[in-house]
């Protein structure tokens, strides 16, 4: 499996957040359009084994493949330059700026947020036949989903709100450690063993991924879910994404860095 200790695969970390700083407009807007495709086709595939199924778990079990193939790409995700860009901010690397962290966190918004919604607008036109027949099975359970994490969350006002943040906090605790899982092996196995098992975790408990719901709630409102583009941003997309930023940089790259790059003074044994 080839496994690197923290102190290593932590720079690399670091590292990796000052490279997407550094990268152009035009590569950094390609492959976040092509992590934002992937993660949608692998939400549809999960939703679609989960209906012919009726396992959720299974659907779980599956969805990773999808993250999986977009890291191993080197494509790049919102939840993931969350968390490593303000680590290359962190260690004072020369020509990182904060507006340069937000250049890439805006850059990668819309290159995800543009891919999901073309897989969208593609998986729609095709359960409904050209917008010509019912979405089926799948095309339902897609709608519904977008109805209850938009107008179910709003039903109970500030509390809904900060339900959304809180999942969206736990969502990229795990989606972050797969990121990091990626850079914990030099081999190919070893990386897919380290990513799959933190994104079937967030799958399966039904947390908020912004990159996911970029094509879930867009999709849905295709398929004729009963909400507006204003529930879909205010009762999820924001609070979501706000949850991501705080969950994957707090629980992931700060415990990380500050434990194994600015390490605490070492202990002192008085005799």
């Amino acid at each position: 499996m080839s496994y690197l200790v923290p102190s290593e695969f932590v720079t690399k970390m670091v590292d990796a957040g000052e490279s997407k700083i550094y990268m152009s407009t035009r590569d950094t807007l390609i492959r976040a359009f092509m992590a934002g495709a992937i993660l949608a086709l692998a939400a549809v595939f999960a939703v679609t084994v989960t209906v012919q199924t009726g396992s959720p778990l299974v659907g779980a079990m599956l969805f990773p493949v999808g993250f999986i193939m977009l890291y191993l790409m080197g494509f790049d995700l919102l939840t993931g330059v969350f968390v490593l860009t303000p680590l290359a901010l962190l260690d004072k690397r020369p020509g990182v700026t904060v507006k340069g962290v937000l250049r890439n966190w805006g850059l990668v918004f819309l290159g995800n947020f543009g891919g999901a919604l073309l897989v969208a607008f593609m998986v729609a036109f095709m359960f409904t036949m050209g917008f010509s027949t019912d979405p089926g099975p799948v095309g339902e359970k897609i709608s519904h989903v977008g109805e209850a994490r938009t107008l179910g969350y709003a039903e109970f006002g500030l509390a809904g709100w900060l339900t959304i943040f809180l999942r969206g906090m736990l969502c990229n605790w795990m989606v972050s450690m797969g990121v990091v899982g990626a850079m914990i092996s030099t081999s190919v196995s070893g990386k897919v063993i380290a990513m799959w098992m933190p994104i079937m975790l967030f799958f399966f408990m039904g947390f908020e991924h912004s990159v996911v719901n970029m094509f879930l709630f867009p999709s849905a409102m295709i398929m004729g879910g009963n909400f507006s583009v204003m529930d879909y941003m205010i009762w999820n997309e924001i609070p979501t994404a706000l949850g991501n930023l705080v969950g994957g940089l707090a629980f992931t790259g700060l415990t990380l860095y500050t434990t194994h790059v600015r390490t605490g003074a070492k202990r002192v044994l008085v005799r």
